[in-house]
């Protein structure tokens, strides 16, 4: 169905140069190092602009996964041909255990890490059960020792604290990890040496609250209830909208064309997270109540831990961290209950230092299942891993073995333009942004590309702060899936690799509403203090973190019903390409009416000045991608259209 274009960069670790004897150089312990290999996708990116603050402490203890490298090239061809329509085996997955059996890494390469790992003196060695991954814990020094690395404090300014300068202190190694070069070719990647702030969370961005003074509206209860003018004109636009106060559960389900009858019953959601909700199930009864939706029942919602929990960072580090508010397992699984009130949802929360390990862990989780079946069929993974941060074999084994279970794994494009590791992978359904404007009546009343230019006004100038909005583009690492030919126009598919123009795989496949101005309101219960839950409280939250468990949701209301999953579903999407089936979401006209072309943004605490969004901004360098007629790089094939969508994915064509 596609792979990667080089093996050099991302698909055979053993193809990396193996460092001769004496290993790095400054490493702990390189005198006595036999030859090593190094591992591409094993440092954090965040670590090439941080500034190093000192050594980690030497009593630290960092619980580290060398991921295994299964049978990829046949498991990649049975995933296909159970996820294309007219296969022979179409829809034959198999059950997780068969999975390990037939492709996994063996049980003398799990072995034979288990015994490097235990002989460099690591403790708490440990296979895990699929056999994807061994884990082991042990002191910094002994870490360091055994990957020839240095492990380090730093500090790196904070993106989302702007010109206040606030700053996050990290731990990480300094390089890429290295492994003997008699076990790199069965190693994919290894996690859990660093807790860098990565931005491996789609953010959840808040609007302004619900509750704002009728006398000084900075928000609106649907699209262009309120208006404000622009003094001066701004690119030419005098009037825009408010931002949506954030749109209930009604609104996006009319919006998307849900009716009373999609529920998702008998369906299951996965939901992976990094951080454990505060009382979600009292939450999403909340939830559920406030926007009029049936009650949840307590066999509906469940929630289970993967991985292992991490050593609470020191006083100084913590008083270092930037303070923020995180809403992001409450939005997963409010906007799935919207679309499905129906269907069960398992929050599958991963726990690390290392972010990143701790989500993939969660992933993991969901495909082990029992053995006999995965937890779920159809996932929504609301985060990105940028790339560079790991390497993207492990990520596509993942994403493999989910097909081949029947397991859908709907991943967020991100939160600003380009691609991440986890949505360019050709076994995910890549989920993208659009700005949705749903109007009194409950009618999509226009829905583009998310991509914002906005401008800020200071002493009656404005200023352009440039564009933000969801991923997309075409990557450098896997050529162009067999489904996506003849649908993505070539000019949006070309790539430079090895100084040759050719076709490689393009982000995203489908998208929901994600833009911050036209967010979902989200409950959340307030902490009173350690241990303690408070209120049910609203914020208006957005990003692809949205758009994803929507697009969930609605998958799950087409798969009610059904006998069999729809599993990895991209072949069967793009043969609905140019169909009902999906909304196509648009360029924004400039004979649109100028309330649908910008959004207003009221002075607040995060911007002390007038600000305006310009939706469906186009502008290089800031984005690459473009929306446009058909499938584009904002939206991919479009929307879900309601009926049309579901009805579409029933029938199978």
């Amino acid at each position: 169905m596609g792979g990667f274009f080089h093996a050099g960069l991302a698909m055979t670790v053993c193809a990396a140069v193996a460092v001769a004897a004496g290993g790095v150089a400054g490493a702990p312990g390189s005198a006595r190092a036999a030859s090593v290999v190094a591992v591409p996708g094993s440092v954090p990116a965040t670590v090439g602009s941080a500034v190093r603050v000192g050594a980690a402490s030497a009593s630290q203890r960092l619980t580290v996964q060398v991921w295994l490298k299964p049978d990829a090239a046949r498991a990649a061809a049975f995933a296909d041909a159970v996820a294309t329509p007219g296969s022979p085996r179409f829809h034959h997955y198999l059950s997780p255990d068969a999975y390990t059996a037939r492709f996994g890494p063996s049980a003398a390469q799990a072995g034979a890490v288990a015994a490097w790992l235990t002989g460099v003196g690591l403790t708490g060695v440990q296979v895990d059960g699929d056999r994807d991954r061994v884990s082991a814990t042990g002191p910094v020094p002994a870490v360091e020792s055994a990957f020839q690395v240095r492990i380090g404090r730093y500090r790196a300014v904070d993106a989302a604290s702007g010109a206040e300068g606030r700053s996050s202190v990290f731990t990480s190694n300094d390089r890429e990890v290295s492994v003997p070069a008699s076990l790199a070719s069965d190693v994919l990647g290894v996690t859990g040496l660093s807790d860098a702030p990565a931005a491996s969370r789609s953010t959840a961005a808040s609007a302004p609250p619900s509750h704002a003074a009728a006398k000084a509206a900075t928000c609106s209860r649907y699209w262009a209830q309120h208006a404000h003018a622009l003094h001066p004109a701004y690119q030419g636009l005098a009037r825009a909208s408010l931002p949506v106060c954030g749109y209930s559960a009604a609104q996006l389900r009319a919006g998307y064309g849900a009716t009373s009858r999609d529920t998702g019953g008998g369906q299951t959601v996965a939901l992976t997270e990094d951080e454990p909700p505060t009382a979600m199930f009292r939450t999403l009864t909340a939830y559920a109540r406030s926007n009029h939706l049936p009650l949840p029942k307590q066999s509906q919602f469940r929630q289970v831990q993967a991985g292992n929990a991490c050593q609470a960072p020191s006083a100084a580090d913590r008083a270092a961290q930037s303070p923020r508010v995180d809403v992001e397992a409450e939005m997963d699984s409010e906007a799935v209950y919207a679309m499905a009130p129906g269907a069960d949802q398992v929050m599958v929360v991963g726990t690390g230092c290392d972010e990143d390990q701790a989500l993939l862990d969660a992933a993991s989780a969901v495909l082990a299942g029992d053995g006999h079946h995965p937890l779920a069929s159809i996932v929504s993974n609301s985060w990105q891993i940028p790339l560079g941060e790991v390497s993207p074999q492990t990520v596509h084994a993942i994403d493999v073995r989910a097909a081949a279970e029947g397991v859908g794994m709907y991943f967020a494009s991100g939160d600003t333009p380009g691609l991440t590791v986890t949505d360019s992978d050709p076994y995910a359904v890549a989920v993208g942004g659009t700005t949705l404007g749903v109007g009194a009546a409950g009618n999509r009343v226009f829905e583009t590309g998310w991509s914002d230019d906005f401008g800020s006004l200071s002493s009656g100038k404005w200023t352009d702060l440039g564009v933000s909005g969801g991923g997309g583009g075409v990557s450098d690492v896997y050529r162009q899936p067999s489904y996506q030919k003849g649908v993505v126009p070539a000019s949006m598919a070309r790539v430079r690799v090895a100084q040759k123009t050719v076709l490689g795989r393009t982000v995203p496949d489908i998208a929901a509403a994600a833009d911050p101005d036209t967010g979902m309101l989200t409950g959340y219960t307030a902490t009173d203090g350690p241990g303690k839950s408070g209120r049910y409280r609203t914020v208006s939250s957005a990003g692809t973190s949205l758009s994803t468990p929507l697009v969930a949701g609605l998958v799950a209301d087409a798969q009610q019903g059904r006998t069999s999953p729809y599993g990895f579903i991209n072949p069967l999407l793009y043969r609905l390409a140019r169909t009902r089936a999906f909304h196509d979401a648009l360029p924004i006209s400039t004979s649109a009416p100028q309330q649908n072309r910008a959004a207003y943004v009221a002075p607040d605490d995060t911007f002390t000045s007038v600000g305006v969004d310009v939706f469906d901004a186009q502008k290089h360098p800031d984005t690459q991608q473009v929306t446009a007629k058909g499938y584009d790089t904002m939206t991919g094939l479009g929307t879900p259209n309601g009926a049309d969508f579901i009805n579409a994915l029933r029938r199978g064509r």
